[in-house]
């Protein structure tokens, strides 16, 4: 087994290109298919997929399914966000909202929810109960992340704790519930299992804190979008929600001003600097990236699986794009 993001992922894309869809409404599939083309990371199918080799050390399409079926709920979650967003451009091209119009989106998003359903299902009899309870579970969790988060656009007294559960429920379950779902298809047992969830919450919290930070202190170049969009947005980050709770009013200030992107985005900067968010925010992230390697410690697997899973952590806060 080769580990590496590309080679999984490069797995992934082609079992992704084989897919068979129904045809009896064929249009009801075109935005699916124009959604899962549009790329991604396939973090999720990845971690699903290594977790599943390193633990069995078996051929990875014994699991391709069930990664399949989490990068599909994966990109359904996705669709129906920019749905509630008014989203106009995902992944460079035009959302399915946008490009079709929004009934189109919620009936091929629903029908993207199920069909991740039906792929997570295709699996051996005795593995099927504990499958399908993970995925469940790993759903409600993500839209439970997704009310929260809509629930913070109209407070202005978000806590710490508050963000880092929504962003633990909206982001890192699914990477969780993904290296759980390898786990069970591994055969793995209950305690090993537990371990690599903790792995995949602690990943996911440090790559939504460095996506933060990127945001703000990014190189647009090499980030692939304009810096300060969360700023611009007022969107709940960790940066944000902590410079409102530590600026004494300097920050709430700010936000109400009517001022150009360029000078808010500026003024908002300088509060972070003064409050030395920038090195606190990454210091933060690397604190999950710890916590991720730590999880591992206990969980026997060959060096070549320790280092990618190792590795990932590392890269989860400190990548720049």
């Amino acid at each position: 087994m080769e580990y590496s993001v590309e080679h999984i992922s490069s797995a992934v894309e082609t079992a992704i290109k084989s897919l068979s869809f129904p045809t009896t409404a064929p249009r009801l599939f075109e935005p699916v298919r124009y959604t899962l083309e549009s790329g991604g990371k396939r973090l999720r199918p990845v971690l699903l997929l290594a977790v599943y080799a390193a633990l069995s050390r078996k051929d990875i399409d014994d699991a391709m399914k069930q990664a399949l079926g989490i990068e599909i709920f994966h990109n359904f979650t996705l669709l129906h966000d920019d749905v509630m967003d008014n989203a106009d451009i995902r992944r460079g091209r035009p959302t399915v909202h946008r490009r079709w119009n929004q009934n189109a989106a919620i009936l091929s998003g629903d029908a993207m929810l199920t069909y991740a359903s039906m792929l997570m299902g295709c699996c051996p009899a005795d593995k099927l109960a504990a499958v399908i309870t993970c995925f469940n579970d790993t759903a409600m969790g993500v839209y439970e992340g997704q009310q929260l988060d809509m629930e913070f656009e109209r407070r202005n007294d978000v806590t710490v704790g508050e963000y880092l559960e929504m962003i633990k429920l909206k982001t890192s379950v699914l990477l969780a519930g993904a290296c759980s779902i390898g786990a069970i298809m591994a055969d793995a047992p209950d305690d090993i299992r537990s371990k690599l969830y903790e792995y995949g919450l602690a990943l996911g919290i440090a790559f939504q804190l460095q996506d933060d930070w990127l945001d703000t202190y990014g190189d647009p170049a090499i980030f692939g979008k304009e810096i300060g969009g969360d700023i611009v947005n007022r969107k709940k980050t960790w940066l944000l929600i902590t410079a409102l709770n530590e600026s004494d009013g300097d920050l709430a200030d700010i936000l109400r001003e009517d001022l150009s992107d360029h000078e808010l985005v500026a003024q908002v900067r300088r509060v972070y600097d003064r409050l030395n968010l920038r090195e606190r925010c990454s210091a933060l992230a690397e604190e999950y990236s710890q916590k991720a390697i730590k999880a591992l410690e206990s969980v026997e697997m060959d060096a070549d699986a320790r280092n990618f899973f190792t590795e990932l952590a590392k890269q989860a806060s400190t990548r720049a794009h």
